[in-house]
């Protein structure tokens, strides 16, 4: 099975849609492996992003992912980081499908509730930052024969 690290960033956190967003992965029948509730630390962050270190809205990006609280997630799945970047949407929410994430409850490209890893080599990267080995769960919900074959 696939893994993926999703965040819900400061901004879903405080207009309350945790609880929503966490429903979409389980309804789509992926297994929650992995959940933290934190305030990034700078050092975090700027890991995180680095990939845009050298791009001028960086400083912006770590200054927002560190402004209040973040859960952290790692989610397992078959297809599951395909499948997660179509259930976010779009980076705009503006331009992101309706039945999305950030279609449905998006506001704008500064505020798009959620990350999502692009690829496998990414989420590996991103899940090592987040999480140690020991804090993901391994486990098998009952419901899995009557999703997968």
């Amino acid at each position: 099975m696939e893994r993926t690290f999703i965040a819900i960033k400061p901004d879903g956190v405080q207009r309350g849609l945790v609880s929503e967003i966490i429903r979409r992965f389980e309804t789509k029948g992926f297994t929650l492996v992995g959940l933290k509730f934190l305030i990034a630390s700078r050092e975090l962050a700027e890991q995180h992003y680095g990939v845009h270190k050298e791009r001028p809205f960086f400083g912006s990006l770590v200054d927002f992912i560190t402004s209040g609280p973040v859960v952290a997630m790692v989610w397992e799945g078959e297809g599951v980081i395909a499948s997660a970047r179509k259930l976010i949407g779009a980076t705009n929410p503006l331009t992101s499908e309706p039945g999305t994430i950030r279609g449905d409850l998006g506001v704008n490209i500064g505020r798009n509730l959620i990350h999502g890893s692009d690829a496998p080599e990414t989420a590996e990267y991103e899940m090592g930052l987040w999480f140690k080995a020991d804090e993901l769960v391994s486990w098998t919900p009952t419901a899995m024969p009557w999703i997968h074959e």
